[in-house]
């Protein structure tokens, strides 16, 4: 693959090479490899997960593909995927479209828990890629619960957001991997629910229940921008670093200050003037850009119908409409737009669940 430019600012150039590599290569197991005791399952394993919101990277100039981290926050939705292993004697059956990243992740999890035998893997996702919902993360967090299931669950639970993070990777074309972008804020709200508040390298810094008993809206409007690959790459790394270099304090700022006791206190509204403050700061106004000025009109409408909370996920395009209000004031607002609802639901604060 191509090497892309990564530029900073003036002085700020540097290139990152996406070299491929097979499943199984470049794992970082973060000192977690112990004899663990380990208790197979006779029997299947599920886990279902939630789809995620991420609504903003903190700064973009602390995360790369080779470094996960970069802070951010974001939020659980009940729109699920499973994973289901079952333990076999040998090799690795994938029921899954995605098989390298899959291997990739099995391969890390038998390196740190020192298990010599095989895995039967099904997968149903959510079937909204590269959206800004998360597939990938909601996918490869499923697969680690499962597994770590499966084995007596020898792994904590930050032990295998850790893990997920550190070996975030998607494939090629090809069948290889490259890594990933990862700020961990994907893993960390589907695995305890509700809204998390990350730092950089990913620190959990703060989780709470968010926007109990409201409504969620998710909103997919047309766009022709590429939400993955070459054309994400450009927007987070070039315009979007120059961009977080002058806002990111003022970001963090009122994360700390205003967004955090927001989520104490319960107030949706408080919390929703934030990030939309922040949808024009930094590296999301990049994100937003990215995906035309439309998604500015459209989210602008729905702030001034008076909606408590308004926001593009990650690259986009999605918006998320998180709201006491019912479905058909939301619908009146967006008629005269031209798009509709892809999605009804409310906020996941129960996070992963195996059933």
């Amino acid at each position: 693959m191509a090497k892309m430019i990564i530029r900073g600012g003036d002085l700020d150039l540097v290139e990152y090479d996406f070299a491929p590599f097979s499943p199984g290569e470049s794992i970082n197991t973060l000192g977690y490899e112990q004899n663990y005791s380990l208790d197979i399952s006779d029997k299947p394993i599920t886990v279902r997960v939630p789809a995620r919101i991420h609504l903003t990277v903190l700064d973009m100039n602390r995360f790369a593909p080779n470094r996960p981290g970069g802070g951010g926050f974001g939020f659980a939705l009940q729109l699920y995927s499973t994973a289901t292993v079952e333990c076999i004697p040998s090799g690795v059956e994938i029921n899954y479209t995605r098989v390298p990243m899959i291997l990739h992740l099995v391969a890390v999890l038998q390196t740190v828990t020192g298990y010599t035998g095989g895995f039967r893997i099904s997968v149903v996702d959510h079937e909204r890629k590269h959206v800004g919902l998360g597939s990938t993360g909601t996918v490869l967090t499923a697969v680690a619960h499962a597994i770590n299931t499966a084995l007596g669950s020898p792994l904590t639970t930050e032990q295998l957001r850790l893990l997920v993070g550190y070996n975030y990777v998607e494939e090629t074309a090809t069948g290889e991997v490259v890594q990933g972008f990862e700020t961990g804020v994907g893993p960390a709200a589907i695995t305890y629910g509700g809204m998390a508040v990350l730092g950089d390298e990913l620190t959990l810094v703060c989780r709470h229940s968010f926007a109990k008993n409201k409504n969620v809206f998710i909103i997919i409007p047309s766009v022709e921008a590429d939400a993955a690959g070459e054309s994400e790459f450009n927007v987070l790394m070039n315009r979007a670093r120059t961009l977080d270099y002058r806002d990111r304090e003022l970001k963090a700022y009122m994360v700390l200050m205003d967004l955090i006791p927001a989520l104490i206190h319960d107030d949706l509204r408080r919390v929703g003037d934030v990030v939309w403050e922040i949808e024009f700061r930094g590296s999301k106004r990049a994100e937003v850009e990215h995906n035309s000025f439309m998604i500015y009109q459209y989210m602008s409408q729905l702030r001034e119908a008076g909606f408590e909370f308004v926001a593009m996920s990650s690259v986009g395009p999605t918006i998320a409409v998180v709201t006491g209000s019912a479905r058909e004031e939301v619908e009146a607002v967006l008629k005269p737009l031209g798009i509709g609802i892809a999605l009804e639901t409310k906020v996941d604060n129960e996070g992963i669940k195996v059933i």
